[in-house]
């Protein structure tokens, strides 16, 4: 990097995008346009930010399992069935380009947020998790497809993750959160294996973000145990409203 105020705004961004990823998603919505505004090209930008990815996503297992909350083996079924999407969505991602696809994907995001405001509720004490038979297979089959898309772009899909858990598995969401930065984890660095095979990562670029990333998903773990699924809902939905927004109007 070429000047000195950049690493510090690299932290920065990282540590922002780092909490928004851990307790909701869709934050590299804002790490990936400050990478190009630096320079990077499209798809060396997509590649360099998986660096922080995994960084953010270590920080943020290791965040949630001091607290005591964890969903192994049931994350690692799923890690791996994402981990073979997310090759593939990798390799269509080498020459990503992008209008078309914001708005596709704004358009997700109203899905998603209406389907979190007017879902019926599943109360805590009815809840019970549905992690075996049928269900991990059904786990199994869509987190494929959620590991193409991770693979592909990743952007926006812990939202996908979070509600797919929820309401397939019944997990509460702050347990869905421990597993999504766990599958998240998993199949990242297959999809950073493809990146660096085809040259499309900058080192530097990427540990600088990393560490902001790491930071971020650490507070961000432990703060989402602490307050409970109310504030994940809350914060959820403030943050798909904001990257529709974004994605719709500010290309």
């Amino acid at each position: 990097m070429e000047a000195w105020y950049q690493y510090p705004l690299l932290i920065g961004v990282g540590f922002v995008v780092g909490f928004i990823n851990t307790i909701a998603g869709g934050a590299s919505l804002i790490s990936l346009p400050v990478l190009i505004f630096l320079g990077l090209p499209p798809a060396v930008a997509n590649g360099t930010n998986r660096v922080a990815i995994v960084v953010q996503n270590t920080m943020g297992v290791m965040g949630f399992k001091s607290k005591g909350v964890s969903t192994f083996p049931f994350n690692a079924y799923l890690g791996v069935s994402a981990l073979v999407g997310a090759i593939l969505g990798a390799y269509l991602a080498v020459d990503i380009k992008g209008d078309t696809f914001n708005r596709i994907l704004a358009i997700i995001m109203v899905a998603v947020v209406l389907i979190i405001i007017f879902s019926p509720g599943i109360k805590l004490d009815k809840l019970h998790e549905r992690i075996s038979g049928k269900h991990l297979w059904l786990g199994i089959v869509g987190f494929f497809f959620i590991g193409i898309y991770g693979g592909f772009i990743n952007a926006g899909i812990g939202f996908i993750i979070i509600l797919f858990l929820h309401y397939v598995n019944h997990l509460t969401l702050v347990r869905a959160n421990a597993t999504k930065v766990a599958v998240v984890l998993m199949y990242t660095l297959a999809a950073l294996a493809v990146f660096v095979f085809n040259d499309k990562v900058i080192w530097e670029v990427g540990l600088v973000l990393a560490i902001g990333n790491g930071l971020g998903a650490w507070v961000s773990s432990r703060v989402s145990v602490n307050r409970g699924d109310g504030f994940i809902k809350t914060f959820l939905i403030i943050m798909v409203v904001a990257m529709a927004i974004k994605l719709w109007f500010f290309n």
